[in-house]
């Protein structure tokens, strides 16, 4: 079983950033690719980033040259940057690990353990 822990979250004005964490741990040999989710109220989950063990990323249009995502693998630690943020960012946002598959996805379907969230609010 692998276990996800977001943190960083907060409120935060338009154009401001934070920098989510992700503490990965728990039985994490077979995971080769994480991901961040993000979750507004009434709408469904939706990919923001993703990267895999040979740091290969992808990234969703809306939060491209905005987002970085990145990893320490020393730390078990996944981050996800975020600049000029806007208040359509505001959500709910998900670490997931994938399991047993390497290539990078923006797909809920294709991720097998997620954390708790991370509340991102940012205000106009």
């Amino acid at each position: 079983q692998v276990q996800l822990v977001e943190s960083g979250g907060g409120s935060v004005q338009a154009g401001g950033s934070l920098r989510l964490s992700c503490a990965v741990s728990g039985s994490t040999h077979n995971t080769c690719t994480m991901g961040w989710f993000r979750q507004a109220p009434g709408k469904e989950r939706e990919g923001v980033a993703s990267i895999n063990e040979f740091g290969t990323t992808s990234y969703a249009d809306s939060v491209k040259g905005r987002f970085t995502i990145s990893q320490d693998n020393a730390k078990n630690t996944l981050y996800l940057q975020m600049n000029s943020l806007k208040p359509e960012d505001t959500a709910m946002y998900y670490c997931a690990a994938r399991q047993w598959t390497c290539g990078t996805s923006l797909l809920s379907v294709d991720y097998n353990h997620w954390g708790q969230g991370t509340q991102v609010t940012v205000s106009s």
